[in-house]
């Protein structure tokens, strides 16, 4: 470079550093009244609050610096007058230097800048999207200049509109909507408490579209049905005030068909409403199929939310309460790059939860398919009296050649409740969402509150009996089994004896009749009962009976409740018509399941405990529960007494050529058996623990109390891989 090309170089480096520094005559220099405003660290000017003249409080916005792709306001820390402003839109400049000089003296504006100048007291102008569009401000500076030469900050040349900090800056000067206020990082102390921000209106509008409230058509279809809303079962169901939505804004994958705004207003959700709220105080995943959004269906983006939400109760443990009302998988998903969809998660995920975690299933109304599966995957079963349950609806039925069906003659409820899938019928949605409340209660932990009115205490005084006795009357117990060996009995009002009042709630009642399964309180603890009936079979357990005691077992020990089991049974049933059912292996699932058991168990004998299925009853032993005890009536044999004598004493009965003489024997034989067999016999045998008192059963169950089970929700891991789904 030539020596006068590198003075003109120098010269111009001067006086470039020169027009960012403040030069003023002595008359002109600080004075202790001026405040100076420096940079707190490196950065770009992006927008500058006010132009000298413009009166400010402390707090306000001065200058606005990025950082690292960050802006960053600048705010005055004292009330004043902006005197100068050192610094333009688009400077670079360094950790301290100076920015904005304040006055602290309470001078007026006078000398401010005459273009795109104005008083913080108008700078709260309307905004309009975002933007402040306040006309007084509108024309900004021209060529971005300030006419007052005490500014030297917004020079000519350094003009800019930036529109993508969500509001508008013009000559270089901040005038985002939000600029108004003193420090718009923080809400205001005087903002009036109706005043939404329009991000946030654009967020609740955005929501809205996806409630039952923005959809009234699809309502009213729901309402000529008899039916709720998902929603509305939701809302029902939860703690008020207690839900947290995922997922709300999906909608479904299918802008390739269809319009975006469209997809938006008629498929909120992706017809799946999920999240996380609180039953009775206690959290859970809660979410609900929406028959109003495609049927229900099960599109792409609702499988996202669902493995979300299954992994978050995984995570959580947390039960998960499925209304499952739909028609099965979406094939008119097409924004998605698949050939068959079968890589989707949701089946692995929730089929992962059995056992970890409570899972209650809802049917309402057509559920099929895929809706179905989850459905099945499900601890618990609950289906109103409208429900249709198929693992394929009517299109896949006729599809596979199998004939054309409506959807609610697929898997009605009196098919469905009869052959074990549906655990609980109740009548509509409102009763399905209390049977599932209830049903999540005993998975809670103890209650404090029960009610066991005139209970009998040995020892003391028993009060005079009197009509209309409570259903917890232990004294009543005494009567409920008949003297007489052959009458029957209902086995349920022993249960309700026995049970705090109105906690007894019986699962699967329509399918294996000759059993009893319920889920019980005693001293406001859980448990589970399992009870012959003798009122099917003489209490005989067949392979429907075995199978549906076998899986209740299973969600017992899965959750640490206890289980009683009351046994009254002349045992296995027989012959070639119970064989053709696979009788061997469904009958031994008690062996096996009774054996593994973790869970404290005991069993009283009501009256039979006949042969290998009053070991059944017993854990596969009378050793093995934690007590084996009988009432009065109780008596016990290696098979029916009956049946052993005829066996036993063949050979001696052939010989007696007299029929009645024949008969007389054989029944004097099974007097002697029975008076061998009884329950008293048995105790002073030691084969039995002991001989009790109807009214004293509840002290024996108590000891299945102590010590308390393991709380599911905090142990390690499953106590057992899963929980049979049949």
């Amino acid at each position: 470079m030539k020596p006068l090309e590198l003075v003109r170089w120098l010269v111009k480096l001067v006086v470039a550093k020169l027009s960012r520094t403040s030069v003023r005559n002595d008359g002109a220099m600080p004075s202790p009244v001026e405040l100076e405003v420096s940079a707190p660290f490196a950065g770009v000017v992006v927008a500058i609050g006010h132009t000298p003249g413009a009166s400010v409080q402390a707090g306000a916005v001065l200058v606005v610096l990025e950082a690292m792709k960050m802006e960053h306001e600048v705010l005055a820390e004292h009330d004043g007058v902006v005197q100068r402003v050192e610094v333009a839109t688009g400077d670079a400049i360094e950790a301290g230097e100076l920015l904005v000089v304040l006055s602290a003296d309470d001078h007026s504006a006078d000398g401010a800048c005459k273009e795109g100048v104005r008083a913080d007291a108008e700078y709260g102008g309307a905004r309009e999207e975002g933007a402040r569009v306040d006309p007084e401000f509108a024309d900004a500076r021209k060529g971005g200049a300030c006419s007052d030469p005490e500014s030297r900050g917004a020079r000519e040349g350094e003009v800019g509109s930036d529109l993508e900090f969500g509001g508008a800056r013009k000559g270089g000067v901040y005038v985002d909507g939000e600029f108004e206020t003193a420090h718009s990082s923080e809400p205001r102390a005087d903002a009036e408490s109706d005043t939404v921000r329009a991000d946030l209106a654009a967020v609740r509008a955005r929501h809205e579209l996806g409630l039952d409230a923005a959809r009234p058509e699809a309502v009213e279809r729901r309402r000529e049905r008899g039916r709720r809303t998902a929603r509305e079962n939701l809302v029902d169901l939860v703690d008020e005030g207690s839900y947290v939505e995922y997922g709300p804004l999906l909608f479904a994958a299918q802008e390739r068909r269809r319009p975006k705004q469209e997809l938006i207003e008629k498929t909120p959700a992706d017809g799946l409403v999920a999240g996380v709220a609180e039953v009775d105080g206690n959290p859970c995943v809660a979410m609900s199929y929406d028959y109003t959004v495609l049927a229900g269906t099960q599109g792409m983006r609702g499988h996202l939310k669902k493995d979300r939400l299954f992994e978050i109760a995984e995570r959580r443990r947390l039960p998960v309460v499925l209304f499952a009302e739909g028609g099965g998988g979406r094939p008119g998903d097409v924004d998605f790059p698949i050939v068959a969809g079968l890589d989707c998660r949701a089946f692995h995920l929730f089929g992962r939860l059995s056992g970890l975690v409570p899972l209650v299933g809802i049917a309402s109304g057509y559920c099929f398919a895929g809706n179905a599966a989850l459905l099945g995957c499900c601890d618990v079963v609950i289906a109103t009296e409208d429900s249709s349950i198929g693992m394929g609806g009517p299109a896949m039925i006729e599809g596979g050649g199998l004939g054309v069906y409506e959807p609610g003659e697929v898997g009605p409820i009196d098919v469905q409740h009869a052959n074990g899938v549906v655990d609980l019928r109740v009548a509509d949605d409102q009763a399905a969402v209390a049977a599932a409340k209830r049903y999540l209660s005993y998975f809670h932990g103890p209650v404090q509150q029960f009610t066991v009115s005139d209970q009998y205490v040995p020892g003391q005084s028993e009060p005079e009996s009197e009509p209309g006795h409570s259903a917890l009357d232990q004294r009543l117990l005494r009567e409920i089994v008949p003297e007489q060996r052959k009458r029957a009995y209902e086995v349920r009002k022993v249960l309700h004896g026995l049970c705090d009042e109105g906690s007894v709630l019986e699962l699967r009642e329509g399918f294996g009749a000759g059993m009893v399964t319920a889920l019980a309180r005693v001293e406001g603890k859980p448990l589970g009962i399992v009870a012959n009936d003798p009122a099917h079979l003489g209490g005989a357990i067949d392979a429907d009976a075995a199978d549906k005691a076998a899986r209740f077992l299973q969600l017992c020990d899965a959750f640490g409740l206890p289980v009683l089991f009351l046994c009254d049974t002349p045992g296995f049933m027989v012959g070639p018509d119970a064989e053709r059912t696979a009788t061997v292996r469904h009958f031994s699932r008690l062996f096996v399941m009774g054996a593994n058991l973790e869970i404290p168990f005991g069993t009283i004998v009501l009256r039979k405990g006949y042969g290998l299925g009053a070991q059944a009853m017993a854990g596969g032993s009378f050793k093995a529960p934690l007590f084996t005890v009988g009432w009065p009536t109780s008596e016990f044999g290696g098979m029916g007494l009956e049946g052993a004598v005829r066996l036993g004493m063949r050979r001696e009965l052939d010989a007696i050529e007299d029929p009645e003489e024949r008969e007389r024997t054989f029944q004097a034989t099974v007097a002697a058996a029975y008076e061998h067999g009884e329950g008293l016999n048995m105790a002073a045998y030691g084969e039995i623990d002991d001989v009790i008192d109807p009214a004293d059963s509840r002290r024996w169950i108590a000891t299945l109390f102590d010590p308390p089970p393991v709380d599911w929700r905090t142990r390690e891991g499953k106590r057992r891989p899963n929980i049979d789904a049949w």
